[in-house]
C-alpha cells in the first residue's frame, strides 16, 4: 500500500519506477473523471498518475462518476484518447448512484471487473483451474429479449436483461470456444472476443440464426423470445381515445424448433423460462421442440429471475432432470456447458 508520493523508506528504488517494472496490470478501479484526465494528458503530479506515465504493462480502468460527468464531452475525449493508446475498460453501469441519481456511472460489478483483468493477464492467472475444453468448438448463443413493434413508438417485449445468455457466451470464450452472439435490444456490453450480432425483433433473431448455423457445432438459446407479435404494425402512434383497444396478434417463428430441425451432429440447447409446473412444462418443451437440453428455471423467483446475477436451474434432458442449486449465471454457464459437453461425448461413442 502506497500513500505518498515520495515517503521516507530504507528502501533506495524510487518506488513508481519499481513497480511499474514488476507489474503484470494496472488495474484502476474506480477510476475518476479526474483520474481519465489525467491519464488521457500526461499529467503526473501523483503517485498513481506517474505510476501509469511509468509503465509498460496492460491498463484496466474502471470509471465511476455522476452521470452528467460520464456524458461531458471532455471526458468522453478522454475515453477516446485513452482507448486509442490501448486502455482497456469495463464501462460503467447504470443504476443508482451515490449523488442520488439514476443513469450511466455507477461501477461495473466486480466479477465483470475480475473477468476481465484476468483475460488480460491470461489464463495461467485465473483462480479458476483453467480449461480449454471447448478449443475448436464455435458456440451460437442467443440472449436478450426481443421488441415487436405495435406503432412507431410502442412494442411489446419482456424483462430478460441478456444476462445469462452473455455469462454463457463468456463462459464459452473462457474455454476457447470460438463464440457468435446473437443479442436482442439489452443495457449490458458483449464479452471481449464474441462475434456480436444484434437483432431487435423475432423475425431478425430467427434470420440470423438461420444464416450462422451451419458454421456452429453448439447452438443455445438463452434468448427470450417473444411468442408473439402485432399482425399489423400501425405507421402512426395510436392515440388514446377512450374505448377500448384490441391489438390482433399472431405466432412469431419458432428458433428453437428450426435449430433442432437442422441440429445434424451439432448439440442444441434451450431455455424454458416458467411461473409454474417448472419440471413438467420443460420436459414437454424438450420432446416439443427437439432439443438435447432445456434449461429450465422458475423466473417469479426473485433470486433467479430476470434482471438478477443468480440463477437456480435445472438442467432436463432424456437421461433426466438434475435439479442445482443457486449460484451466479457465470457458474451456472459453467454447468451448463459441462452437460453440453457430457452430450457431445456421449453421441461420439
Amino acid at each position: 500500500v502506497i500513500t505518498d508520493m515520495f515517503a521516507p523508506t530504507d528502501d533506495p528504488e524510487i518506488k513508481h519506477i519499481q513497480l511499474a517494472e514488476s507489474i503484470d496490470l494496472l488495474l484502476v478501479a474506480p477510476a475518476t473523471a479526474n483520474a481519465l484526465a489525467k491519464f488521457a494528458n500526461g499529467i503526473a503530479d501523483d503517485f498513481l498518475s506517474t505510476l501509469y506515465i511509468s509503465t509498460t504493462s496492460p491498463v484496466l480502468v474502471a470509471p465511476a462518476m455522476n452521470v452528467e460527468m460520464w456524458a461531458h464531452p471532455a471526458t468522453r475525449e478522454n475515453v477516446r484518447r485513452l482507448r486509442e493508446r490501448g486502455v482497456e475498460f469495463v464501462d460503467p453501469e447504470e443504476g443508482y448512484l451515490a449523488c442520488r441519481t439514476v443513469g450511466a456511472g455507477r461501477l461495473a460489478e466486480p466479477e465483470r471487473i475480475v473477468n476481465r483483468a484476468l483475460e488480460l493477464v491470461g489464463p495461467s492467472e485465473s483462480i479458476d483451474e483453467p480449461r480449454a475444453d471447448l478449443t475448436g468448438e464455435r458456440v451460437l448463443v442467443t440472449a436478450g429479449p426481443t421488441q415487436e413493434a405495435i406503432d412507431p413508438v410502442r412494442f411489446l417485449s419482456n424483462r430478460s436483461s441478456g444476462k445469462m445468455g452473455y455469462a454463457m457466451a463468456e463462459a464459452a470464450l473462457a474455454r476457447g470456444a470460438t463464440v457468435t452472439l446473437i443479442t436482442g435490444p439489452v443495457s449490458i456490453d458483449p464479452p471481449e472476443g464474441a462475434r456480436t450480432i444484434s437483432v431487435r425483433t423475432a423475425a431478425e433473431m430467427f434470420k440470423a440464426v438461420k444464416d450462422n448455423l451451419e458454421d456452429a457445432t453448439m447452438v443455445v438459446m438463452t434468448a427470450a423470445v417473444a411468442d408473439y407479435r402485432p399482425a399489423s404494425t400501425l405507421q402512426q402512434k395510436i392515440k388514446k381515445n377512450g374505448k377500448l383497444l384490441v391489438l390482433e396478434l399472431e405466432q412469431t417463428e419458432d428458433i428453437l424448433s428450426a435449430a433442432a430441425r437442422e441440429r445434424g451432429s451439432r448439440v442444441v440447447i434451450g431455455f424454458a423460462a416458467e411461473t409454474e409446473n417448472v419440471i413438467e412444462n420443460a420436459r414437454k418443451k424438450l420432446n416439443e421442440k427437439g432439443a438435447h437440453l432445456i434449461v429450465a428455471n422458475d423466473v417469479s423467483a426473485s433470486d433467479a429471475g430476470f434482471e438478477v446475477d443468480t440463477n437456480r436451474i435445472s438442467l432436463v434432458s432424456s437421461e433426466g432432470v438434475v435439479d442445482l442449486p443457486l449460484m451466479s449465471k457465470k457458474k451456472a454457464a459453467g454447468q451448463i456447458l459441462d452437460a453440453a459437453m457430457r452430450i457431445k461425448q456421449s453421441r461420439a461413442s
